[in-house]
């Protein structure tokens, strides 16, 4: 299974805390961040990654070079302008396989990329998108979802059934790239409504919640995260 990691972004809301360094580059609890995004792809049996990078992207690729020594191969999409969450798949289009998933480069969370796999191509749509049901919980909830269809998506115009969040991992079939513009700035927040105008974007529910760190919150809740799981460890010794 393929992944693109969507590491481009400007990390706006970290303020100094990013200001030299990539997002995906943060260092928690002794680790780069990007080499916990690493473990939990190689555990989910994804080991063929796409980094899409653009800001302060060198510094990635320094330091992750191939992949190997990690269990994974990587490989790099560079962005020589920002280009947006879906522009920055379409510039990455010669890498991508016929179908692949993709993730934010500040998100952190618990999936079995197998069985949405499965249940992906059991379907027959352009596109998925992972859903947990937040009631504004952990962010503003911004997704409704009607059957196993995602019915609605936005992050600004609010509904009563937007009870689910968008929870950082979709798939796409390769001909989805068709409708995103080329060399140009494009979203994933304006492909996803094109989708689900031709019903299109599947929803696949997570039950476990997400980790982010594109927030001083997220990032403070992550670290908090982190620590638990190493003081369990070091308990169990």
């Amino acid at each position: 299974m393929q992944i693109a990691i969507l590491a481009g972004g400007l990390a706006t809301r970290l303020g100094n805390l990013a200001r030299n360094k990539p997002k995906s580059m943060l260092k928690i609890q002794g680790k780069v961040f990007l080499e916990y995004q690493l473990e939990f792809l190689r555990r989910g049996g994804v080991g063929n990654i796409i980094l899409c990078i653009g800001y302060m992207g060198e510094q990635i690729e320094r330091h992750f070079g191939n992949g190997r020594k990690y269990g994974v191969n990587l490989s790099y999409s560079l962005e020589d302008k920002l280009l947006g969450t879906a522009g920055a798949l379409k510039n990455a289009e010669a890498l991508l396989n016929d179908t692949f998933f993709t993730l934010y480069g500040d998100s952190y969370l618990f999936l079995d990329f197998s069985s949405a796999m499965s249940y992906f191509e059991s379907q027959n749509k352009l596109a998925l998108m992972t859903v947990y049901k937040n009631y504004d919980h952990y962010d503003r909830s911004n997704t409704a979802v009607e059957g196993n269809l995602v019915k609605r998506f936005s992050k600004k115009e609010r509904t009563e059934d937007m009870v689910y969040i968008e929870y950082g991992v979709n798939i796409f079939k390769k001909e989805t790239l068709k409708m995103i513009p080329e060399n140009q700035y494009y979203s994933l927040d304006e492909l996803f409504p094109r989708l689900i105008e031709i019903e299109q974007l599947l929803a696949f529910e997570v039950k476990e919640r997400f980790y982010e760190i594109g927030s001083p919150q997220g990032l403070k809740d992550f670290e908090e995260h982190i620590k638990g799981q190493n003081d369990s460890l070091q308990g169990a010794d």
